[in-house]
């Protein structure tokens, strides 16, 4: 099956899909189908080897999707920030210098 793809990029359509968690997969799956319209659905299903109702559950999982812009990582991760211990700074002023 040929439909609109090279076959190197069925593979690396394939490869990518298979790494996927569940959810991404029926989102992934949808999307590709949804560009290439009429017969998408199955030429998707056939190629990713899924059912097609998992596709048609994945484009109604992308119509109710509310984007979360908010990302994956939660705020005051990461190092902490230390404050310098005051021998690392250096003076900008000579010892001798008065106001």
């Amino acid at each position: 099956m040929s439909f609109p793809y090279k076959k190197n990029i069925e593979k690396s359509m394939k490869k990518f899909y298979d790494s996927l968690c569940e959810k991404n997969k029926r989102r992934y799956a949808a999307i590709e189908s949804e560009k290439l319209s009429h017969g998408g659905v199955n030429y998707i299903s056939a190629l990713l080897e899924c059912d097609p109702k998992t596709i048609r559950q994945g484009k109604k999982e992308l119509t109710e999707l509310e984007l979360d812009i908010t990302g994956i990582r939660q705020p005051g991760g990461g190092r902490k920030k230390r404050p310098l211990p005051l021998n690392t700074v250096e003076l900008k002023f000579p010892n001798n210098y008065l106001w």
